[in-house]
């Protein structure tokens, strides 16, 4: 384990935009005992050695949730990290694909650590600026060796940056006619109450329940995800939308932590806590996480709003902008709200597939 956690260190030396993750969250994360995620799924990681040096690792998942869900048997790879060598790209692969036939499954698609709900997908275009928070980095020569092993794109993910500027006057009257119109109150996320955690999960699991690659979160996940969460939260950025009384929204934006993490080399001690706490502090950027609106309530201009007031947040806490990631290729309504909003596309993730 220890080598496994460790190879990104050799695969990213001296690379000025990669931010190293803190091991101690990765060993949490695969700590069955204690993430509610592997209830419902199983998992294989792989390490590719020769000659003593570790070459690549990869890590292979079934996640039963997702089957009964989307009603198809496809297994997904993650934690993928190699040397620029097509060959042993190949070898990772060849070791993931048959740990998912042996599980039955029909296909195989990644990389996803280890679904929607992790960290997924792969760089492909803006390797000039490190990652937002909880969003990959890789080297570019990564889509080389995936595409040498037979996988094919299957969906691309677009992470935009808007700059802290004025937004444009039409965006602002339609949030504010929006709110008029439709009896819309916008509140923050409460950080001690057990209801509102309720109702985002609510939400969560109801507005995105159609989208590509959704997978419902279980109570318990939610809350391990949610107790990871908080304690980078600024609840100023999570916010529950209304329409008429009834709840029909969240948009939850977070401070970009890896502004400090940049800085600490994947370890809180001995002084990476002291690092953590300075740099915090100038974080002035962040990353627009999540946005669901119930359906029946998409058309009531309540994604205005939370951009709006989200905006409005930023610019009086200092911030001198935001990524807003991820969004799917092919979801035209928030693309087309983005592109009003003045925001641009900086990166492009991409997700892979193959027929096993």
């Amino acid at each position: 384990m220890r080598r496994f956690l460790q190879l990104p260190w050799q695969i990213y030396r001296g690379n000025p935009h990669w931010v190293p993750p803190l091991l101690l969250q990765q060993k949490r994360f695969f700590d069955r005992r204690r993430n509610p995620f592997f209830e419902h799924a199983d998992s294989v990681l792989f390490l590719l050695e020769k000659g003593g040096t570790t070459l690549g690792r990869i890590g292979a998942c079934v996640d039963q949730n997702h089957i009964s869900f989307h009603k198809e048997k496809v297994g997904f790879f993650g934690f993928f990290e190699c040397v620029d060598d097509d060959a042993a790209a190949a070898e990772l692969l060849a070791a993931a694909s048959a740990f998912l036939r042996e599980q039955g499954m029909e296909g195989i698609r990644g990389p996803m650590s280890f679904t929607t709900n992790h960290e997924c997908a792969l760089l492909v275009e803006g390797f000039d600026s490190p990652p937002a928070v909880m969003m990959p980095y890789n080297p570019p020569y990564y889509a080389r060796l995936l595409e040498s092993c037979g996988l094919a794109k299957a969906k691309d993910l677009l992470a935009y940056w808007l700059t802290a500027a004025p937004l444009p006057e039409k965006f602002i009257r339609v949030a504010q006619a929006a709110i008029e119109r439709e009896s819309i109150a916008i509140r923050c996320f409460d950080p001690a109450s057990d209801h509102d955690r309720a109702v985002i999960r609510d939400i969560y699991n109801a507005a995105w329940s159609e989208n590509w690659g959704f997978i419902p979160l279980t109570e318990k996940e939610f809350n391990h995800m949610a107790a990871d969460m908080e304690q980078i939260l600024d609840p100023d950025f999570l916010l529950i939308g209304k329409v008429r009384g009834e709840p029909a929204g969240f948009s939850l934006m977070l401070p970009d932590l890896n502004q400090a993490l940049i800085h600490l080399n994947g370890r809180l001690f001995p002084f990476g806590l002291f690092k953590l706490l300075w740099y915090k502090r100038r974080i002035n950027r962040g990353r627009l996480l999540l946005m669901a609106v119930k359906k029946e309530h998409r058309l009531t201009g309540l994604d205005a709003v939370f951009y709006w007031k989200t905006f409005q947040t930023g610019l009086r806490k200092g911030y001198v902008g935001a990524e807003l990631s991820w969004v799917l290729e092919d979801n035209l309504m928030m693309n087309r709200i983005l592109q009003r909003m003045g925001a641009q596309v900086v990166k492009r993730y991409r997700i892979y597939e193959k027929r096993l």
